[in-house]
Parts: C-alpha cells; structure tokens; sequence
C-alpha cells in the first residue's frame, strides 16, 4: 500500500500560517494539505502561494509526511497561477476543488505535465484527490471517473459545505446526522471511486471540538468502505488514524482468511468458522492487512 492509498488522516492547514503550517508538520498526520482556497483571501494569496513553496522546498526530502496543496477550481481563474507558485516546492500531491466534471481533471492533469518537465520532475509523479461533490453537476457526473483513465487521479473525497451553499439546504439534520441528499453524495462518492479503481476519502467534521463526533464519524466512514478522513484540525489526527487502524480481532481474522485460501489454491468457494468465503472476502483481509502493516510503520 503506497501513495494516497496508504493515507488515513489528511489536515488542511492554512496556506498563509507559517506558524499552523509548523505545528501541522508535527502531527501524526499522513498527509498535509496546504490551502490556497477557502483559508485564504484574495489579498494574501500571492504571499500564500510563496509561503506553501518555501515550506514544501525546506522540507525536501520528506519521509513519511505527504504534502499536498489544495488550488483554487479549474474555473477560478487562479488555478495556473497557483500551480506554477507551488510546483518548485515539489508537492506530492494537488488537492482539486469544485469539480463539476471528470474532463476537468484531465485538463488540470496536462497542465501538471508540462510542470513537471519545467521543473525536471518524473513524469506522472504530482498526483490528484478530487473534491468530487462540491457543484450541483458534480454529484451528476461521478460515473465518468470509471471511463477516465488517468495515473494521476489518486482518489475522490466529498464535500458538504460548498453544495450546500450551492444547492440552499443544510447538509445536517438537528441531531448532526447528515441530511438525506448529502448522505446520498457521500455514498455515490464512495461508490463512483472504487468504481474507478481509486481510495475514497470521507468529507470533514466541522464540529472540530466534538470528538465523540469524530470519534462516531471516523468509525462509520471505515466500516462503509473509505480509506481515511479529512480533518481541520491537528487535535481530531489521533482519533481518525485510530478509527482507520485495523483492530486486532480484525487482523487476526484477515490472517486466518488468507491463511485458508493458501491452503486451498483451487478453492473458489471455501468454509471458515462456518462461514461461506470467496474471492471478495480474500480482497477485503488482504487489504486490512496493507492497512495494519501501514499503521505499524507510521509515525
């Protein structure tokens, strides 16, 4: 498991905060995400895209830590501006918002192209996590990412807020649960990324303070099939790497699964504890067991 598969905690982190991009640096998140978007204003965007470049170029090589930077939407107007500000620091990775269309990627992805040979970088190496939600076409349109082809689309994640401006609705009920149009977004978002072959990521939880909150959040997005969680806050790391870490009892049920089907190489169909397993049951405990080798190794 490497890349933006191996990625359960991602922490935005203002693109203009020298200070928070320091403290974020020191977390035990997987991966930070360096915002040129909603954090920043138009005034101090200039001085942001400078300062994400310097802080990325100073943290050369990086071991552990991935660093991504979210740009401002293909139809912002800022977009080739941002990229050619941060793309000398040598992300590992553009965070793309408000995308309506697959083809929009596709776009963002020819631009990466021509950066990475201006800056002598291998070709490809710049991935893409698409912010697939955040547009009313957006959420009609997710299908398309199956047919797009691409190496560089390393996942989708969704996104409430910016559709529920867009749409006029609140995306969650009295109780915090999400509404029924935004737990719908969420699961076709889960549905459209493993269609495609890519790691789904679950959307934040605004409620930074409320940890039984994440806590409950956290959990469900990794029983539904996600592969972590973004956060907004370096306290709400700890409990989204936990919820993501497989538990022992789950381990130990994956070995046991694997174990059986190398027992039985022919077996298409075989009995466990009595319980039918196939093939699919053989995916999901070699996956948990990419997970738990992944959590061993992290920071």
């Amino acid at each position: 498991m490497s890349g933006a598969a191996s990625i359960r905690s991602w922490l935005f982190v203002p693109g203009d905060s020298a200070r928070k991009q320091e403290k974020a640096a020191a977390s035990a998140a997987d991966a930070l995400i360096f915002d040129l978007e909603d954090s920043v204003t138009e005034e101090l965007l200039p001085q942001a895209r400078a300062q994400v470049c310097d802080f990325l170029a100073a943290q050369r090589p990086r071991a552990a830590q991935q660093r991504w930077v979210r740009v401002n939407a293909l139809t912002s107007g800022k977009l080739s501006a941002d990229l050619a500000a941060v793309m000398a620091g040598a992300p590992d990775g553009i965070v793309l918002p408000k995308v309506s269309f697959a083809r929009e990627a596709l776009e963002v992805a020819r631009l990466l192209s021509d950066l990475e040979r201006q800056y002598d970088r291998p070709p490809g190496v710049t991935k893409l996590l698409i912010i697939a939600t955040e547009t009313a076409q957006a959420p009609l349109a997710l299908s398309d990412y199956a047919s797009t082809a691409n190496e560089r689309i390393a996942g989708l994640t969704w996104g409430a807020e910016d559709l529920s401006a867009a749409l006029g609705a609140s995306a969650r009920g009295a109780d915090g649960s999400l509404t029924f149009t935004f737990e719908l977004i969420r699961s076709l978002c889960l549905l459209a990324a493993a269609a495609a072959g890519i790691p789904a990521f679950d959307g934040v939880c605004v409620d930074f303070r409320n940890e039984d909150a994440l806590v409950r959040e956290a959990a469900r997005a990794c029983r539904d099939g996600f592969m972590g969680k973004l956060a907004i806050h370096p306290a709400q790391i700890g409990p989204i790497n936990a919820a993501f870490n497989p538990q022992p009892e789950e381990v130990a049920r994956a070995r046991a699964v694997i174990a059986a089907f190398a027992a039985a190489p022919q077996a298409g169909v075989l009995s466990l504890n009595g319980q039918m397993l196939d093939r699919p049951h053989l995916l999901r405990a070699q996956r948990i067991l990419e997970r738990a080798a992944h959590a061993q190794h992290a920071p």
